[in-house]
């Protein structure tokens, strides 16, 4: 049970790193105030309706733009902490509460007492299904 409890701290550990150091990128497409797609790690690619600059210099009309595009930056951080030897009372806590909060997780359940299962059923000394008189046809 302690190995497997290491195997899974070990992995979780692994993820709390993985998650903390990593960047990426959300992209939204707007058209109007309704979201109509979003991506990570590469663009959105839109609904279609994008305004078109025209090609000439004749159309002087134009016409406000209903799409629009935003992007969600999250930097991860580059730095780890490798010794705990400054570490906060609120870290320390936190810490202490996540493992034991993860060990209770493994925790069997309560054992039922099962003494019922020694003892044998009581046999039929004749059969019920002739005292009452029902038949299955």
């Amino acid at each position: 049970m302690k190995g497997v409890f290491l195997k899974i701290m070990a992995i979780s550990m692994a993820f709390v790193v993985l998650f903390t150091t990593m960047s990426f990128t959300l992209n939204m497409h707007y058209c109007g105030d309704t979201l109509v797609e979003m991506a990570v790690f590469h663009e959105a690619k839109g609904c279609g309706m994008e305004m078109v600059a025209p090609s000439t210099e004749v159309c002087t009309i134009s016409k406000k733009n209903c799409c629009d595009d935003k992007q969600l930056v999250v930097e991860g951080q580059d730095e780890l902490q490798q010794s705990f030897e400054k570490t906060s009372f609120n870290q320390q806590l936190f810490v202490a509460s996540f493992v034991y909060t993860f060990i209770s997780l493994f925790e069997g359940e309560q054992q039922l007492d099962k003494s019922y299962i020694a003892y044998k059923p009581p046999l039929v000394s004749r059969q019920i299904y002739k005292l009452v008189e029902t038949y299955l046809i």
